[in-house]
């Protein structure tokens, strides 16, 4: 994909969102889901998303959801209060209160934040996870997001009594049940009216910052952050974490300087990405030209997207940190400095994270887990305490507690964020230079991931792919030493297939929501060899394709 030539540079007005026909289309436009199937519930990887423009997230969408899990919470003895979040997308405001009117009127005690702000996902999965810890009742959560998508999208999730992100047996059950009532013209749907709701006693407003900031001591080294007095600049990109940092600054003594105060749904103020489009990506060096034209005022300076689920880590005369290259040395890092963790306990990556990380922990004598794209896969590992660390290539991650109990359940952008800080003040080096250590100790990797266009029936063909339908035994110079269409880890089926060489490997899978499939590749050797496993990983997807 060419680099659209805007990309990195604030928006004109003329490409902004219409916000009155967002919101008109919110609730005008009617999914027609028996003939568009693109219309229909589907939950990927992080919930359903869609936009109201395109008939893919609407009212009618919400209300069925909010019932399906209101149903489905029942059948499970879910009885405790429901958590509920919200991001700063312009339709997050509407499908919360949507939800909310669906949830009440099933009787569900819904926990909300005290004034009506906005709620990250990291905070709700800790919220859920620290009340089953502590009290008699169950409760699980909701949160209302479509993450890094353009501002025009919305998103809205389901998090398990785990805490984090329900299972793929959950969500099928929710997406095949919201569907059915889509069908049924939302008859069984129940709903309240604004002053019902407010009438039925069951909102409960719940202070959701401080009980998330009061606790982050039992997991970031607070104390050494502030002794070292570490500058931090703090770009929340318009999210749903911006009232956390001032608490967070104030309570441990830290210097923090938010950058940007600006929450506003258009996203204006963030750059384009490198498609031109407005996409609060963290890990895009495009979307956050605006905090790395300060990265020398600040020793470390961190950005969020809209729920605060991923990060990106600016480095002070380096810039922003490759994501794959911050697993690896946060993986590092946290296996030498918790102590009180097992030396049995698993690392997790995705397939598609980079191999350098599978370097990293065999070097450490330490476990790796390697599961299917996905933070739901991590969720059973790290509620158990059984896994560490579970990271994600695209800028992703959470891990345990000190102590080696659970933490959260989903990805944290605040503690991977607060971590960069924490390896700076204890080691006296960032985590860039941390990873040029490692690069020069294990070999540099050169990575890429790329879109190319697929129809659906060649999306569901390479989802269903077997391994016995690759025939070749050489990629790109090197003997393939294997080739997965499950994941070593868990067993579980990647939808796609991973080919490995002893220094290369490529991914190919299809994309949830786009007509494209995704290849992701990684050279230990060279761009030019790089190239070559480009080249030679699209030709052999497209004769197993064609095939």
């Amino acid at each position: 994909m060419a680099i659209h030539p805007q990309a990195g540079q604030l928006a004109s007005h003329d490409i902004l969102v219409n916000l009155p026909e967002l919101m008109s289309a919110y609730y005008l436009k009617k999914p027609r889901v028996t003939t568009h199937p693109d219309e229909r519930v589907s939950f990927g990887t992080s919930g359903h998303r869609g936009s109201a423009l395109l008939s893919s997230f609407n009212e009618d969408h919400i209300l069925a959801i909010a019932q399906a899990i209101a149903e489905y919470r029942l059948s499970q003895n879910v009885s405790g209060p429901l958590y509920l979040g919200k991001d700063t997308h312009a339709l997050s405001e509407a499908a919360f209160q949507t939800t909310v009117s669906v949830l009440i009127a099933n009787g569900v005690r819904v926990r909300t934040q005290l004034n009506g702000g906005y709620t990250p996902t990291p905070v709700i999965s800790h919220a859920v996870l620290t009340h089953n810890k502590a009290e008699a009742d169950v409760s699980d959560g909701i949160v209302i997001t479509p993450s890094h998508n353009p501002p025009e999208d919305g998103g809205i999730k389901y998090n398990s009594s785990k805490g984090g992100p329900a299972d793929k047996d959950i969500t099928d059950w929710v997406a095949k049940r919201a569907n059915a009532l889509l069908e049924a013209n939302l008859e069984g749907v129940k709903r309240l009216s604004p002053d019902e709701v407010d009438a039925s006693g069951l909102i409960e407003p719940f202070d959701f910052i401080n009980h998330y900031v009061n606790d982050l001591e039992n997991v970031i080294d607070m104390k050494a952050i502030a002794d070292k007095k570490i500058r931090i600049g703090v770009d929340p990109m318009g999210g749903s974490g911006i009232h956390y940092w001032e608490p967070i600054a104030k309570k441990y003594g830290l210097d923090i300087t938010v950058v940007n105060e600006e929450v506003d749904p258009t996203f204006r103020f963030v750059p384009r990405d490198k498609d031109g489009r407005i996409r609060m990506d963290c890990s895009s060096p495009y979307s956050m030209q605006g905090l790395l034209k300060l990265k020398d005022d600040f020793d470390i300076a961190v950005g969020n997207d809209p729920d605060y689920d991923r990060h990106g880590i600016v480095c002070a005369g380096f810039g922003l940190m490759n994501p794959n290259a911050y697993l690896a040395v946060a993986i590092e890092y946290l296996s030498q400095h918790r102590k009180q963790w097992p030396q049995d306990i698993q690392f997790g990556k995705t397939l598609v994270s980079s191999g350098m990380i599978d370097r990293v922990v065999a070097g450490l004598g330490r476990k790796l887990c390697e599961v299917p794209v996905g933070f739901k896969w991590y969720v059973e590992g790290l509620y158990e305490g059984t896994m560490a660390f579970g990271g994600e290539e695209s800028a992703g991650a959470s891990f345990l507690r000190k102590d080696a109990s659970v933490w959260s359940t989903d990805k944290d952008g605040f503690i991977m964020a607060l971590l960069a800080a924490e390896i700076l003040a204890v080691t006296g080096k960032d985590p860039q230079s941390h990873y040029d250590a490692q690069v020069a100790k294990y070999g540099n990797p050169y990575y890429k991931r790329i879109d190319v266009a697929a129809t659906s029936a060649q999306k569901a063909l390479l989802g269903a792919l077997d391994t016995k339908d690759v025939t070749q035994t050489e990629l790109a110079g090197e003997a393939i030493t294997s080739v997965l269409t499950n994941a070593p880890g868990n067993g579980a089926a990647i939808g796609g297939l991973k080919v490995s060489t002893e220094n290369g490997w490529f991914a190919a899978r299809p994309s949830g929501t786009e007509n494209v499939y995704k290849i992701y590749l990684e050279s230990f050797i060279s761009e030019a060899h790089l190239a070559e496993l480009e080249s030679e990983a699209k030709a052999l997807v497209d004769s197993v394709l064609g095939s």
